[in-house]
């Protein structure tokens, strides 16, 4: 059986200084941090011998921008998979994590019914089995080719419970204790069909200090990363 990596890969810093709740709302760019980010990955991954032989996107602008340098590097065409999306969510275009106290208008309560599902957006067990279907057909394309390595690029949560999944751990979660940080891999390796690694790793961790990112969840609000780690 071939060995092959399927790396999820998160975006960068998006340059969103309203603090908007941006979900997949187009427009919302990499910040020159960002850019930073995307071009250290794709230097770590090139400069370290990786053979990586495919590379596919989330279709919003953050996740393209972040694959692109990677996919330039490698001398490969950059695809894009709807499957690799944000996750849905009721409070996207708000700013609802700069305004905490919004939270307690009754016009969201019916959104704080379910936590487990979550009633305020996409179903954790959707994103995962949209995941895991896209890293299953990227599996199977490297099979295809006797083994390497595939860089998917997607968004925190749809890879935060598909490594919850994986690791049989419940899907239900504290959102601030997520270990998926901008430009973070989560790495997949299996021996045919069977998973028989995982490793979490962060190739721009110097970057990620002081940059701006979404606290996690329906109240995320965009803070330095190093408040955000001091808070979970």
């Amino acid at each position: 059986m071939s060995r092959t990596t399927v790396h999820l890969l998160r975006h960068g810093e998006v340059h969103n200084p309203g603090g908007v709740l941006y979900g997949r709302l187009e427009g919302f760019r990499l910040s020159d941090r960002g850019q930073q980010m995307a071009q250290r990955v794709a230097e770590v991954l090139h400069g370290n011998g990786h053979d990586l032989r495919l590379v596919l996107a989330s279709p919003l602008q953050r996740a393209q921008e972040t694959a692109l340098p990677t996919a330039q590097a490698f001398g490969l065409e950059l695809g894009t998979d709807e499957r690799l999306i944000e996750a849905a969510n009721d409070f996207e275009g708000t700013t609802v994590g700069s305004q905490r106290a919004a939270l307690a208008s009754p016009r969201y309560w019916r959104r704080y019914v379910n936590p487990a599902r979550p009633s305020w957006g996409e179903p954790y067990r959707d994103q995962v089995a949209r995941m895991t279907a896209t890293v299953g057909d990227a599996r199977r394309r490297l099979e295809a080719q006797d083994g390497g390595e595939a860089l998917l690029v997607s968004h925190q949560l749809p890879i935060w419970v598909t490594r919850l999944f994986l690791e049989r751990r419940p899907l239900w979660h504290d959102p601030r204790r997520r270990q998926c940080s901008l430009a973070s891999l989560t790495s997949l390796t299996f021996d045919g069909p069977r998973l028989v690694g995982l490793a979490y790793w962060e190739p721009a961790a110097d970057l990620v200090a002081g940059a701006l990112d979404l606290l996690p969840g329906a109240s995320g609000a965009a803070v330095p990363r190093a408040d955000a780690e001091e808070r979970g």
